[in-house]
């Protein structure tokens, strides 16, 4: 069965600020929405017949109210909530209206309002979180106790550090791979987002302050996290040339005899998701050029990067320290990691911020940028296939590859 191509031909995204910022909610979605019509140059009220909102903080029609900033029109609006990859999950789903054939210009909007820290909205069900499954887990397959929480953390961010804390520690005591290797990775992005306007924070850090912050849980410190923060992205989709797959928890995530947080942190998934882009599309790693992957803490990205393929597993910490700067197509600087890829260039989680939904819209924004050549002072010349990575715990990874659309000049 041949898939119907579609391509991603507007993009609209807000500056990512902090989390309680003034500005509400569906003000970010007004502007992203506006901005993604005009640069698709399409009108919403001719073409658009169908929209998907993604967002984890929000009521349940939250994409309605959203979508009538552009007029009513009654097209359907789908709501969808898939944790950290919400934003990718909902250009997924639109992507998969279109092939299958009921709709032909479809709207994937992320956006988010947050509090400082991760939290459940809801305290009067008594219901167990719907991460209890990764929790148990983490304390059933590590030495770790059930301490008391941090002091500023409740318990869904102190879980959630402690999963990618212990999955670091494990690939140290597995690999050699050394706590410069992950500051490596945090200070890469910090300076990449330096040209990046619609990031959160675009202060450079040297190794010594990245290293210097505040401990969270073994190698990691805060500036090696993703911050919460506030924003919205939105993108047009009307065919397509590019290719995703999605997976969810595979059963070696909790493979008791495994004993990995690195399995359950997503590699394994990810690696398999991986593995039939490239068969299904015919591409290699080496034949992709820049990559946005969820940097929700250093050693997340030090690890996708193996489990996508750039190296064998266990050999990102030599990946990076493979790596150099080089002054970029755009006037400013990129990390060649391994001496091929750029990872990152808007700066990651990290740097530009994790208003949750708007993350895998903001990616798919940043890379579409790169391949149509106006990404500025953080572009990657020559680029034309580039590869997106979002992760959600609880579970799913979206992974989707993009190629520069090549139109064939008319004699």
């Amino acid at each position: 069965m041949t898939r119907t191509r579609t391509f991603v031909v507007g993009c609209g995204l807000t500056k990512f600020e902090r989390a309680g910022s003034s500005r509400d909610w569906h003000e970010l979605t007004e502007e992203a929405l506006q901005t993604c019509m005009k640069d698709a140059n399409v009108d919403f009220m001719q073409h658009v017949d169908a929209a998907v909102v993604g967002y984890c903080y929000g009521e349940p029609t939250c994409g309605q109210r959203a979508i009538y900033s552009l007029g009513h029109k009654g097209i359907p609006v789908f709501n969808t909530n898939n944790n950290c990859s919400t934003g990718s999950s909902a250009i997924f789903l639109a992507r998969t209206l279109i092939e299958a054939g009921s709709h032909q210009c479809v709207i994937a909007l992320g956006f988010e309002k947050m509090q400082r820290h991760l939290s459940s909205v809801y305290t009067d069900r008594g219901w167990s979180s719907p991460l209890q499954k990764h929790y148990d887990h983490l304390y059933d397959q590590t030495t770790i106790a059930r301490e008391p929480i941090a002091k500023g953390m409740n318990d869904w961010t102190s879980n959630v550090v402690k999963m990618f804390g212990e999955a670091a520690l494990e690939h140290q005591k597995k690999y050699g791979t050394s706590d410069r290797h992950f500051a490596m990775i945090s200070h890469k992005n910090h300076r990449h987002s330096v040209n990046n306007p619609y990031s959160k924070n675009r202060k450079e850090y040297t190794l010594e302050e990245i290293q210097g912050t505040g401990k969270l849980w073994g190698p990691l410190t805060s500036a090696q996290a993703a911050p919460t923060g506030d924003g919205a992205a939105a993108v047009l989709i009307v065919s397509q040339d590019f290719l995703e797959e999605m997976m969810t928890d595979t059963a070696t995530s909790f493979d008791r005899e495994k004993r990995s947080m690195i399995s359950m942190c997503g590699t394994d998934m990810t690696r398999e998701a991986a593995k039939k882009l490239y068969k299904a599309s015919g591409l290699r790693p080496r034949d992709v050029d820049v990559l946005e992957v969820h940097d929700c803490f250093s050693s997340n990205e030090l690890m996708v990067m193996e489990a996508l393929g750039l190296c064998e597993e266990g050999r990102g910490g030599d990946l990076v320290e493979k790596g150099r700067w080089i002054t970029n197509a755009g006037g400013g600087n990129h990390f060649l990691v391994g001496d091929r890829w750029v990872v990152n260039p808007s700066g990651g989680l990290e740097s530009k911020g994790h208003p949750i939904s708007a993350t895998g819209v903001a990616q798919c924004i940043e890379l579409c940028w790169q391949l149509r050549g106006e990404a500025g002072k953080r572009q990657v010349g020559g680029a034309r296939v580039a590869l997106q990575h979002n992760l959600g715990l609880g579970s799913a990874v979206v992974i989707t590859a993009y190629k520069r659309y090549e139109t064939k000049a008319k004699l």
